[in-house]
């Protein structure tokens, strides 16, 4: 039985399995690829030690880092599907088949973008169609952008274009925004931003990279086109919380809930940092430091219960 499993290839994961490395714990982190979210940025400006580097790039630091840490074994393209309980722990399956039995659990699987599901949206991934607009709003310099999504999320990343963007359209598909009223008045206020309200996105146009935007009037039912370079995806994200659903606490967003000091779930063992978890802001900075937490929450756990066993007992008598 191993001491921590840790689920996820992101910030966090990793940020974790440095610290319990250093603790010299059984340890297995279980990842489908590394880079989390971040992975498809074009430019992030504001990883810190970083001046400037591309998602690939910091994947590919996140890899080096975690393999460089003696006593963490590594099951790298494997998708972790469902952690259950069992006696003294968990049991963690995977995609393959394969399951890991473990004392504790650090879960940092991460969030997933809601997508359009149109036609150019996956060709484009990168190459203009972002889903990161606090990652990739500096590359859009003196560009033209669509935003698409009229809630918090599509709101927040128009006003994070504001210093950047020449011109900002902002598509909503219903006739008035839904985000929080003093964002609403900022983006109205902004000579940058055109809002184009019952907007059904259709299609992302491009050769090499975005070229234009198609759309369908939902009241007239006309097709427009928008000639943009960039296309903010923002309509929310889905936390990868479902392999542990019934087992800790979510909210409505189904987000696992913690505590912000210690990392720990509602489940005495599991633990979980980042973009899974209730954490208002979701950033890679945030996500380390939450990993942190949690992982040295993680290791006292374990040291409690081999304090606890009656191994320890006899040998302590």
């Amino acid at each position: 039985m191993y001491d921590v499993v840790i689920i996820g290839g992101g910030p966090a994961a990793v940020g974790a399995a440095v610290y319990i490395a250093r603790k010299k714990l059984k340890t297995v982190l279980i990842a489908k690829e590394f880079g989390g979210q971040s992975i498809i940025s074009a430019s992030i400006e504001n990883w810190i030690g970083d001046e400037l580097l591309t998602g690939f790039e910091l994947a590919q630091k996140l890899e080096k880092h975690v393999r460089t840490q003696k006593g963490i074994e590594i099951i790298a393209g494997e998708l972790a599907t469902k952690v259950s309980e069992i006696p003294g722990g968990f049991r963690v399956d995977a995609e393959s088949g394969k399951f890991f039995d473990t004392k504790t659990i650090i879960l940092a699987s991460g969030s997933s973008r809601r997508r359009l599901g149109v036609i150019g949206e996956a060709k484009f991934e990168g190459k203009g169609v972002v889903f990161c607009s606090t990652c990739d709003a500096p590359v859009f310099g003196g560009k033209t952008v669509a935003v698409v999504g009229g809630g918090n999320a599509g709101l927040e990343a128009a006003v994070d274009l504001f210093p950047y963007a020449q011109k900002i359209y902002l598509l909503i598909r219903s006739d008035a925004m839904r985000g929080d009223p003093i964002t609403q008045d900022e983006v109205r206020a902004n000579p940058k931003v055109e809002i184009v309200y019952n907007a059904q996105t259709d299609e992302i146009l491009g050769d090499q990279f975005v070229t234009g935007l198609r759309y369908k009037d939902l009241k007239s039912g006309e097709a427009k086109t928008l000639s943009v370079e960039g296309v903010f995806v923002e309509i929310g994200a889905v936390p990868n919380s479902e392999l542990v659903k019934g087992l800790v606490d979510m909210n409505q967003f189904n987000e696992v809930i913690i505590d912000h000091k210690t990392g720990a779930t509602s489940k005495p063992g599991i633990y979980a940092a980042g973009d899974v978890t209730d954490e208002i802001y979701k950033q890679n900075n945030i996500s380390v430091g939450d990993a942190v937490k949690a992982a040295l929450s993680a290791y006292n756990y374990v040291l409690g219960m081999k304090r606890q066993s009656p191994a320890a007992e006899v040998s302590n008598g």
